[in-house]
């Protein structure tokens, strides 16, 4: 787990690597995942880089891969996975991986070549076949007469034939071919126009679709063949043929020769049959071979790939003996490092041990927070806020607890409660199946990615929801009401709205745990929760703060940040428990002190006061009206003391906003050094040294500029001050919304059970029965697509800026930048992504 509440302390490392073994050094701290390299030739264009080459050659391996990969999915044929992680192949493989490559894709290609001449002489040798069939039906419908001198009948009439008698027959010619099915109408209009229908056109579908060679779609065609007399015509003809690109061939008139013909084409058929199949069997079984290594094949190159692009990040010395590197390591794996360093030097067969130094250096180091399947969940809600500042309280381990228990406060039911817990414990047991599918459905990956946090939802809204005695909008009677009525049966019918008398009905001691079910039938059950929520919503958000408060003092005492202390968490703790935890204790006095059963006429509830006029009241130094015989105060002294803590509270204000300037100022003049803002690193691997902004000083030139840092500091300290002032009152209202959202998720599961799944309970007879199946399973899908998934993140949401806003706000400046380490797992997955 590492160092789970705060980030892990880095520093920065010049890394020594002899040429020879840079290459297995890199591979090995690939492995490891825990190195972030720097850039040591920012100004170097990335075709200029020492190995660029060797980037290149992977750039084309990669692209033999992927045609390869294309080919595969194209014939449908598995990829075998083992879920093996090969290592990077040394330098020398890679030479061997370039030649299978190489020779698997001139194979493959070469085999496409053939496989698709083939095909297009099958098809013209299928089309042919169409088209002695074809017009061997329209020369057959003739009845055996000369099909030339019928059409000639058909296009010129007998006047016109025995005028030509004597010089003569008339001769007509023909074409025949093949045209796309969806072209025929426009290629009928054409030739009717250009040759001013001086043509005779027949045409016939070919019923069974032909695939096109080129990309294998399968498309429809039809066979035509048109007559037409003299030579201009049929060049005319030809042309609008090549225009619609139709495919002309050849048709001998004679029956006789046409069956001839046509059978020298099935044999032909047949044989190319025989050819294509043992030319697909071929491939297929390169195919079959490639896909048994195709995903180690990508690791590999991806990973020597990876290992050329950080290599080309190092700066040469002056003998180009010798490669150096700086990188962010974490202290604690240090160690490891080093270990990792020597494997890769062994691999290499190199005789000098790489030289790992720590540096002083005064920027701020990455941020890098181990995280395990559990936690990584809460710290992606962290950092999408924003990643913390170097060595920052984390929020994550508290927001474990946190998140959930405010969202079950919102979304209390035991019933909806167990849905998504009962959905996330799935994910959890079949996490291994559903991790393998790889899913690229967005929604669903954000899901299962937390999936720890949807238990814990659901776990602790059924807790809350026992609390609330609340499940589907039905009370759980587990121990038996503790409230007792007398009522008579006229006084019942008597009257249509009868009040529980907690004097005379209640036995004076509380339901076991949560709610009494009795509420479920109150009439006034609304007014008696609504009391009870927003009292606990305003509390849970006083203590919630206080506590985010008191994160800031570790975060002071770590950076000995001595000033913030006396000048910041100091007042800010006492304006907010002067003020608002103050009025927390004045609900829990108000419950304990006033009771139905106590017989003191000055603590009767009658005379329970209102906590919100009283905090009111105490903000304007105005005293409260209390009704006719009832005490001013619920306890002697009330009204001094909260005087004396508003006073108070008002004073820390120019605490807040005057002390830490004037302690600046002040330490700058007794040093006689203009003032400036200055950073408060230290250099990573090494103790924060005292930081006081006392002693954050550099000379300035000028007494303008001190006055303009003055200024800024003043302006600085007086925003500072005013949005927590501000922010105090309208966070501790912002907790209102768990009472609020309590209140929605409460009266929407009430009414749809009383408008929807209410009726099928008061239908009787079989017709009744049918009907509760029904409109069981309407309410069944609006229960959770309305109550579950739309409330439910609704609740999330809320929950998220709760924690956002009113709670990392008292601590957490989230400025810091993510520790990305050069990890071949990162990488690979990455590109797997973008596969997908």
């Amino acid at each position: 787990m590492g160092s789970l509440f705060r980030s892990e302390e880095m520093t920065l490392c010049q890394l020594f690597l002899q040429s020879e073994a840079a290459y297995a050094c890199v591979s090995e701290l690939g492995e490891l995942g825990l190195v972030q390299f720097r850039d040591l030739n920012p100004d170097v264009n990335a075709f200029q880089r020492k190995f660029v080459n060797e980037v290149r050659r992977c750039d084309e391996m990669e692209r033999k891969l992927r045609y390869l990969e294309k080919e595969i999915k194209k014939d449908e044929i598995p990829m075998l996975d083992t879920g093996e992680n090969p290592e990077a192949p040394q330098p020398r493989e890679m030479i061997d991986l370039e030649a299978t490559f190489e020779k698997l894709e001139n194979e493959l290609r070469e085999v496409n070549q053939n496989a698709e001449a083939l095909k297009r002489n099958f098809l013209e040798l299928t089309e042919l076949k169409h088209i002695l069939r074809k017009t061997q039906v329209f020369f057959d419908e003739e009845g055996g007469v000369n099909p030339t001198e019928s059409m000639t009948r058909a296009l010129i009439s007998d006047d016109s034939i025995a005028r030509q008698a004597p010089s003569g027959p008339v001769q007509l010619g023909f074409v025949a071919g093949v045209i796309l099915r969806e072209r025929i109408p426009a290629f009928e209009r054409m030739l009717w126009r250009a040759c001013r229908g001086n043509v005779f056109l027949r045409q016939a579908e070919i019923e069974t679709p032909l695939e096109d060679p080129s990309n294998g779609d399968e498309v429809f065609k039809s066979v035509f063949i048109i007559f037409f007399q003299g030579d201009q015509l049929k060049t005319r003809v030809k042309k609008i043929c090549e225009g619609f690109r139709a495919t002309l061939y050849p048709c001998p008139e004679a029956p006789a020769d046409r069956r001839e013909m046509a059978m020298g084409v099935m044999t032909r058929i047949e044989d190319l049959n025989t050819v294509l199949g043992q030319t697909q069997d071929h491939r297929h079984r390169v195919l079959v071979a490639a896909a048994k290594n195709i995903k180690n094949w990508f690791v590999k190159v991806r990973k020597i790939k990876a290992i050329y692009h950080t290599l080309n990040n190092f700066n040469l010395d002056v003998t180009q003996k010798c490669l150096i590197a700086e990188c962010w390591v974490p202290v604690q794996d240090l160690e490891t490092i080093q270990l990792a360093l020597r494997r890769g030097t062994e691999r290499s067969g190199s005789s000098v041990p790489p030289i790992l130094n720590r540096m002083d250096t005064f920027e701020d180091p990455p941020t890098y927070n181990r995280t395990n399947k559990f936690t990584s969940a809460f710290q992606v809600l962290i950092d999408a806020y924003g990643v913390a500042t170097y060595r920052e309280v984390n929020p994550a381990p508290y927001t474990i607890i946190t998140f959930p228990f405010l969202f079950a406060v919102m979304f209390g039911d035991v019933g909806h409660g167990m849905i998504i817990f009962l959905f996330g414990l799935w994910m959890v047991l079949k996490e291994k199946p559903l991790a393998a599918k790889k899913s690229t459905n967005e929604i669903w990956n954000i899901f299962f990615g937390g999936r720890y946090v949807i238990l814990l939802m659901g776990a602790f809204s059924m807790y809350t929801g026992l609390i609330y005695n609340d499940m589907f909008s039905k009370s759980l009677n587990i121990f038996g009401s503790y409230w007792y009525v007398d009522y008579n049966v006229s006084t019942i019918h008597g009257n249509g709205n009868l009040q529980l008398d907690p004097k005379s009905m209640y036995v004076n001691h509380p339901y076991p745990f949560g709610m009494d079910p009795i509420w479920q039938l109150a009439d006034n059950k609304i007014i008696f929760l609504n009391a009870y929520k927003m009292k606990i919503s305003i509390i849970f958000g006083v203590a919630h703060m206080l506590f985010g408060v008191s994160l800031s003092l570790w975060n002071n005492q770590y950076f000995q940040r001595k000033t913030n202390i006396y000048t910041e968490f100091i007042p800010q703790v006492i304006f907010m428990c002067f003020l608002f935890m103050w009025m927390c204790i004045l609900m829990f006095i108000k419950w304990i002190k006033y009771s139905a059963h106590n017989e003191d006429i000055e603590v009767t509830p009658y005379c329970a006061p209102s906590i919100l006029i009283t905090f009111i009241n105490m903000c304007l130094f105005k005293k409260g009206t209390p009704l006719p015989k009832c005490p001013e105060w619920m306890f002697p002294g009330q009204g001094g003391l909260q005087q004396l803590f508003l006073i108070i509270a008002l004073l820390c204000i120019p605490w807040m906003l005057l002390a830490k300037p004037l302690l600046i100022i002040r330490g700058q003049r007794k040093q006689h050094m203009p003032l400036t803002n200055s950073s408060n690193h230290h250099a990573p691997g090494t103790e924060p040294e005292n930081t006081d902004l006392e002693s954050q000083t550099v000379a300035l030139p000028h007494k303008e500029e001190e006055d303009n840092n003055i200024g800024e500091i003043m302006i600085h300290q007086g925003i500072h001050t005013i949005e927590y002032v501000l922010g105090s009152v309208s966070h501790t209202a912002s907790y209102l919304r768990l009472w609020a959202l309590s209140l929605a998720h409460a009266q929407l599961s009430e009414v749809l059970w009383k408008m929807v799944l209410g009726n099928a309970m008061k239908m009787q007879g079989w017709a009744g029965g049918i009907a509760v199946w029904i409109i069981f399973a309407f309410w069944a899908v609006l229960t959770i697509g309305i109550l579950v998934l739309m409330e439910g993140l609704s609740a999330f949401l809320h929950t998220l800026r709760l924690h956002w806003v009113e709670f990392q706000s008292k601590f957490y400046s989230g400025l810091g930048y993510t520790f990305q380490p050069f990890s071949f797992e990162v990488i690979l997955e990455s590109a797997a992504q973008n596969d997908e």
